[in-house]
């Protein structure tokens, strides 16, 4: 992504309202990617963390009345926030503006209900994993987002990740697996901590081999082009230690945990867009 300013076709000027965690996530991202500082505004209540940004990335901070003048507005609220932000927004915003929403929960109805004209709309469900720079995003167009604005806020996204298209309706299967994802993760990271710690190890020791052996397993099963189900053959032996904790697994019922874990999850997500 090259500065949002110089190619007709670029994403920019970019509004970021909402600088938390994920906001500040997205803003690195862009900035990396090659997007102008000076093609970035931000909004945010907490006047303290606006200047921190300012200073830290050398963005402009501005009133919200100010962000509705740019061709990207990105909402970074919380779902219980999104609408009051959007009866601001209603007030000024031009109709060529595409507002882009990653609040969990609010959908692309909801969203136009709260702005005139036909607005473009866009919907993503990213992850924390953005944080890193390695996050997946989920991205959701409304009916009148064009097919070059939906792929400027893919781009937007992959900028922190990686990104992919889908149909509202399987946003919530999103969110179970990639959005809630990485809590799975860090939930059976730390049981095996504390297994490890329960075996003798330190819990030092326990958590380096624990936090390596995620992150080589993420990194083989992102790039080895291989299954879930051929790279976790390869490492059980018949009749070996690893077939032996495998199938405590199995007695204990954590596969079908997970698959209840998920289905409860798309339910909750599913409520929430109620």
């Amino acid at each position: 992504m090259t500065g949002a300013g110089d190619n007709p076709g670029e994403a920019g000027p970019l509004a970021l309202i909402g600088a938390g965690a994920m906001g500040e996530a997205l803003l690195s991202g862009w900035l990396a990617a090659g997007t102008k500082a000076t093609d970035i505004v931000i909004v945010d209540a907490h006047t303290p963390r606006v200047t921190e940004l300012e200073e830290r990335y050398g963005v402009r901070g501005v009133a919200l009345q100010e962000a509705t003048a740019a061709r990207t507005i990105v909402l970074a609220v919380k779902p219980h926030q999104v609408s009051d932000v959007l009866g601001e927004l209603s007030q000024t915003i031009g109709k060529e503006s595409v507002v882009v929403c990653i609040a969990a929960g609010v959908t692309l109805a909801q969203l136009a209900d709260g702005l005139p004209h036909a607005q473009p709309i866009i919907r993503v469900m990213p992850n924390t994993p953005s944080l890193v720079g390695e996050g997946m995003a989920g991205v959701v167009a409304g009916a009148n987002a064009s097919e070059q604005q939906r792929d400027l806020v893919v781009e937007l996204f992959q900028a922190v990740g990686r990104a992919v298209v889908v149909e509202e309706s399987s946003l919530d299967a999103l969110t179970a697996l990639s959005g809630s994802g990485p809590a799975y993760l860090f939930y059976i990271a730390e049981a095996m901590i504390e297994a490890g710690v329960h075996q003798g190890l330190t819990r030092a020791q326990a958590t380096e081999l624990v936090n390596q052996t995620v992150k080589g397993a993420g990194i083989m099963l992102a790039t080895s082009g291989e299954s879930a189900t051929v790279l976790r053959e390869r490492v059980t032996s018949p009749g070996g230690t690893t077939a032996a904790a495998l199938r405590a697994m199995d007695d204990h019922g954590v596969r079908s945990g997970m698959l209840a874990a998920v289905e409860a999850c798309v339910r909750r997500s599913q409520e929430m867009s109620r």
